[in-house]
């Protein structure tokens, strides 16, 4: 050890005090360029704008973050009034069930309001899995994995099961979180015309060969539509290609089938020729969140590899023990499922008895009416909350251009009368705004002002 003394305090303070100051930092030069950082400027915030602008000129309510009171099912109480609701889609009538509430009360007291850490860490629960095992069986699958969003639950299924080197192929209609998963894949994305499958097989024949891994997505019920795909023929076409088949039934389970099981039940299928079920839990399961079922490997994966659930914290138990126990009074009581089915079938036969336009839809659970022009839609939307119903307007992008709609979700619970008289109404409403337009809308507000 060396014996010699290091400087004293004094030294290193004289030291300090002779050394060469540091270089002074240049002062930056504004940069010629002037950038744009308002958020007002952006694209998407201009069209908010333009709509809300429109829609104050022409004196139309939009009908965006509406407040609604209490529990909404077959009606609900928007601005102290008590309507009949086609807008919600508790299709089973479940939402506020006493077994249910009891389910997740318990699981509150039980493991509090949030499991505080990602499940891979320190957020596993056992309503986590009591809830993954009922779904797996209902699909027949051998696993089941449950994201606490549905949105996070598609884009992190895609980006964990494709890459740059694959082709993700999909229905023109799919819904919006296929895509982003797709994007941020960096996979390849073609879509194929609504249902064609003679176009997905063409397709394919081209382009299938160029690419490692594929995967096909449809949905099992459209939500904008109402109708869904030939589940056979999907499958064998995955099969010829070597492709994996996704099959988003969000709004199929609870509603297809003798029983409720969705898409495969519906039409006599083997779920087994699935790869991937993926559904939401805020419809007939009456919760919040997203699940994929499929092999145990798939799930595996997605459980080690999913970023919307490694990097998420974990649902909160009381929200998966109230889903699980949504599904098992799902089974035990098929004659709600039986009943959706008829006040489905009893609203679309009645709104084409009076020539209202509801497409190919399959008459279960969603129907929609398709208006087609936007303006006219969003004033048969008021008129409708005003006569007493809730119907939401869906509009472009969220639907193809000119074919604007008011989307009907019928509930089990919801009564004969209810579903005639609202169906009755609309006709009579249609009627009545034959002549409404863009221009018509626009002269009669410049004439008031």
């Amino acid at each position: 050890m060396s014996s010699e003394k290091g400087p004293d305090l004094n030294n290193l303070l004289d030291m300090m005090r002779k050394a060469p100051a540091a270089p002074s930092t240049p002062r930056l030069q504004p940069l010629a360029q002037n950038y744009d950082t308002a958020f007002e400027s952006l694209p998407q915030y201009q069209q908010i704008k333009f709509q809300r602008e429109f829609a104050r000129y022409a004196d139309l309510n939009v009908p965006y973050y509406r407040m609604h009171a209490g529990r909404s099912s077959a009606t609900a109480v928007i601005g102290n009034r008590e309507v009949v609701n086609f807008a919600s889609y508790d299709y089973l009538g479940l939402n506020g069930h006493p077994e249910i509430m009891a389910a997740a009360e318990q699981a509150l007291a039980t493991y509090g309001s949030s499991v505080s850490a990602s499940r891979i860490s320190a957020g596993e629960r056992q309503p986590h899995r009591d809830l993954e095992i009922g779904l797996a069986r209902t699909y027949e699958a051998e696993d089941c994995v449950a994201f606490n969003s549905g949105h996070a639950g598609g884009v992190s299924s895609i980006a964990t099961f494709l890459g740059p080197k694959d082709l993700l192929v999909h229905d023109a209609l799919i819904h919006n979180c296929i895509m982003v998963g797709a994007q941020l894949s960096g996979a390849t994305r073609r879509n194929f015309p609504h249902n064609d499958l003679d176009a997905l097989d063409a397709l394919l024949t081209a382009e299938r060969p160029r690419f490692a891994r594929c995967m096909i997505v449809t949905e099992g019920l459209f939500s904008m539509d109402g109708d869904g795909p030939d589940l056979a023929r999907l499958i064998e076409i995955k099969k010829r290609h070597g492709a994996w088949l996704m099959v988003d039934d969000a709004h199929g389970l609870g509603v297809l089938g003798r029983t409720g099981r969705g898409v495969f039940e519906h039409q006599d299928v083997d779920p087994a020729g699935v790869d991937l079920w993926f559904g939401t839990l805020s419809k007939s399961l009456v919760g919040c969140g997203g699940y994929v079922a499929g092999s145990a490997v798939a799930v595996d994966l997605l459980k080690h590899h999913a970023p919307g659930f490694v990097y998420s914290v974990g649902m909160p138990a009381s929200v998966a023990a109230a889903s699980a126990k949504a599904l098992e009074l799902m089974h035990r009581e098929p004659e709600r499922v039986t009943k959706l089915a008829e006040n489905s079938q009893r609203f679309l036969a009645r709104a084409r008895a009076k020539g209202l336009d509801t497409g190919d839809a399959w008459g279960f659970g969603i129907v929609p009416v398709i208006i087609g022009e936007t303006v006219r839609t969003l004033v048969l939307a008021d008129k409708l909350l005003e006569a007493g119903f809730n119907a939401f307007p869906i509009l472009p992008p969220g639907v193809p251009e000119k074919s604007a709609r008011l989307r009907f979700f019928i509930n089990a619970t919801h009564t004969p009368e209810q579903i005639d008289a609202v169906v009755d109404t609309v006709a009579a409403l249609l009627d009545d705004l034959e002549g409404v337009s863009v221009q018509s809308i626009l002269k009669n507000s410049a004439s008031r002002t």
